[in-house]
Order: C-alpha cells, then sequence, then structure tokens
C-alpha cells in the first residue's frame, strides 16, 4: 500500500511525479527550490535555495505526521562542489 502526499504547502510538481509517496513506514521524496506560492524556481545562490528546499522537505514531512528528525538518509546533487560549505552550513 502507497499513498501519494499532496499539500499546497510545497511546490507542485513540475513533471509526472508526486510531491513525496509513502509506503511501507518510509516517506519517498525528491526536492529542488521553487516557491511554493509561485511554483517558480528561486533564483539566489546556494544556501537561500538550500533553506527552500529545507521548507519544502519541512512542509512535506509535517503533512505526513513527521519531522526532520525522521529523516534517515538525504542525497544532494550540487551543480558546483565549490557551493558544499555553504549548503553544508543551511
Amino acid at each position: 500500500m502507497k499513498d501519494i502526499i499532496v499539500t499546497d504547502r510545497a511546490p507542485k510538481p513540475i513533471g509526472p511525479y508526486s510531491q513525496a509517496v509513502q509506503a511501507n513506514g518510509f516517506l519517498f521524496t525528491a526536492q529542488i527550490a521553487p516557491d511554493p506560492n509561485t511554483n517558480t524556481l528561486l533564483e539566489g545562490d546556494v544556501a537561500q535555495q538550500t533553506e527552500r528546499v529545507l521548507e519544502n522537505l519541512k512542509a512535506i514531512l509535517t503533512y505526513a505526521g513527521l519531522t526532520l528528525s525522521h529523516v534517515v538518509k538525504t542525497t544532494v546533487f550540487l551543480k558546483d562542489m565549490n557551493d558544499f560549505a555553504a549548503m553544508n552550513e543551511v
């Protein structure tokens, strides 16, 4: 059994996928940095984009009754590894 997660507090998918899927006690999601109000990609530096991604993730987790403390694994893709320190600081 799987449940599709949909909340207006996170950006709408821009492709044929869901904001998140909950199955067998796990929640799966992939996030980028759109603003959930405008659904446009946030312009700004990597720190601002990372903050937006975390806010989007928190909105989905909250909707599912979870918090960041429930997160077991993350994968981050950076265009430029020189941005790692700024991303990691956030």
